[in-house]
């Protein structure tokens, strides 16, 4: 290796005449090395070997090649590289030591290393070894222009960032299921297990939320109370278990047909309420008339029997309908009663009162 470079230094037409005054010309960065070498005192040889000695540490492959692209010298880690012995490498080309795909690729490289005469670094897969290779067109001594290369194996970091990847992939994971585990222990108090809309006592905290929060801001919200028709009926003639499908799939339509910021509630064995924010009258009349229509056309499957039910609703709103949270409960239910009266399977609309408005004062005399 080092009466490789030796002759190379030799051969150089850029050294020939080159004393310690003399500077490199630009974009030539070897030159520039060997000159700062010349300038230190610190000898060609002595160069290489310390060069080499930093390459064999980390490990790095070394390899020089004649014109014809026979190894004439490689250093354990670019034999390696090569899967053969350094005395199994010398003399030979790549196209005798490795397969055609493996073959052509370092070829390509080496074309494109000869054709400029800066080094060229580009990364190549090479017998399932990530390499980072770096090239340099040099004249040699009775080899003519050989190439001289660097591989820098990237293959075990780039293992160990996949596997730190993977690490943190299932990391993520983890924190995500333990999020989902916290949020379903903070449901299970305040949501019915069986439907998954919130439970009484949640939907009684909201109720009073929402009205302080419509008293403040002058805004509307509507009231919906709901109960399955026939319940006990369905439960004689099908069983528990039947009917409690039919009321996991009112809870699934409550949930798909609300906001986040709607409250769905299960407020007995087969009564319902539904808070929704913001809305009116005749927005929650259109709202839970087509929450009524995806009940009555929805099929419960339960041991190989399709199921139906129906329900029935009472609409009543704030402040129209009632500004008065006990009034606007009585009046929900009121309407939700002459759903049932009118034989279930509708929704009504609690009644606007009137209020008259309080006579003018006489104008003052």
């Amino acid at each position: 290796m080092t009466d490789l470079i030796a002759g190379f230094v030799r051969h150089r037409p850029l050294h020939a005449s080159m004393d310690d005054s003399t500077e490199p010309a630009s974009g030539d960065p070897l030159a520039q090395v060997l000159a700062q070498t010349r300038r230190s005192g610190l000898g060609p040889e002595a160069l290489v070997h310390l060069l080499q000695a930093a390459c064999e540490q980390l490990p790095t492959g070394i390899y020089v090649k004649d014109a014809q692209g026979r190894y004439l010298f490689v250093n354990a880690a670019a034999a390696a590289v090569l899967g053969h012995s350094v005395h199994d490498v010398i003399g030979h080309t790549d196209a005798e030591l490795l397969d055609a795909e493996a073959a052509a690729v370092l070829k390509d490289g080496d074309e494109a290393a000869r054709a400029q005469r800066l080094p060229l670094q580009r990364e190549e897969k090479l017998t399932s070894r990530d390499l980072v290779c770096t090239r340099m067109a040099v004249p040699l001594e009775g080899h003519g222009v050989g190439l001289a290369g660097l591989w820098l194996d990237f293959s075990e970091l780039r293992r160990t960032q996949d596997k730190l990847r993977h690490a943190l992939h299932l990391l993520e994971q983890q924190q995500r299921q333990n999020e989902d585990l916290r949020q379903e222990l903070r449901d299970q108090g305040v949501r019915d297990p069986l439907t998954g809309v919130y439970n009484e006592r949640h939907f009684e905290e909201q109720l009073r939320r929402e009205v302080d929060l419509s008293a403040r801001e002058h805004r509307e919200f509507a009231l919906v109370t709901i109960q399955v028709d026939d319940h006990e009926d369905l439960v004689a003639r099908h069983g528990r278990q039947a009917a409690d499908r039919c009321l996991q799939s009112l809870g699934q339509l409550l949930r798909g047909n609300t906001r986040a910021m709607d409250a769905p509630c299960r407020i007995g064995v087969d009564r319902f309420a539904v808070l929704l924010s913001g809305v009116g009258l005749a927005t929650a009349h259109a709202r839970m008339e087509g929450v009524r229509r995806q009940c009555e056309a929805q099929i419960v499957m339960h041991d190989g029997q399709d199921l139906r039910f129906t329900v029935s609703m009472g609409v009543a709103s704030f402040p129209h309908t009632s500004d008065e949270l006990p009034d606007l409960l009585r009046l929900a239910e009121r309407a939700l009663s002459e759903a049932q009266r009118r034989g279930g399977n509708g929704v009504v609309l609690a009644s606007i009162p009137f209020r008259p408005r309080p006579p003018a004062s006489a104008p003052a005399l």
